[in-house]
């Protein structure tokens, strides 16, 4: 049996590099799901604020429409 040319990384060297590899892509994935999850959390923050802001600006636009004149009886404009 001859011993592994220096050169040539060993099958224990290739699996150390992959798990290295693999290590670090799980560390960038990590921290890219906290970030997004801070977007998530940010977004639906802003969205149940316009909800709520829809919400009211629905409320004064009916109050103000309750408080025009009712048109149910005709105007007689004629002289």
């Amino acid at each position: 049996m001859s011993a592994p040319s220096p050169s040539v990384p060993s099958t224990i060297d290739q699996v150390a590099e992959r798990v290295e590899r693999l290590l670090q892509q799980h560390e960038q994935l990590r921290r890219t799901n906290a970030l997004l999850a801070q977007q998530v959390m940010a977004l639906t923050q802003e969205r149940d604020s316009l909800k709520s802001r829809l919400q009211a600006a629905r409320s004064r636009v009916e109050s103000l429409l309750d408080r025009l004149p009712s048109n149910s009886q005709p105007k007689d404009d004629t002289p």
